[in-house]
């Protein structure tokens, strides 16, 4: 797993297998819901400040997309 994997990459990786970025709200903080019509969501954690994936988002993603 990468170190520096940022935030902005994964939502471009979800992107690539047909996940939006949904928010909950105002009062959603950080929390940010990724929907795809044929899979299960994903909800995560935006990090910041630096924006830099912690490794068990990573796994996480991994193993919800099945790679």
């Amino acid at each position: 797993m990468p170190s520096d994997f940022h935030y902005d990459e994964a939502v471009a990786l979800l992107g690539y297998f047909d996940f939006y970025p949904v928010k909950k709200g105002k009062t959603s903080g950080s929390r940010v819901k990724f929907e795809n019509e044929e899979r299960t969501p994903i909800m995560m954690h935006k990090p910041h400040p630096s924006g830099i994936m912690k490794k068990y988002q990573l796994k996480q993603i991994k193993e919800l997309l099945e790679l």
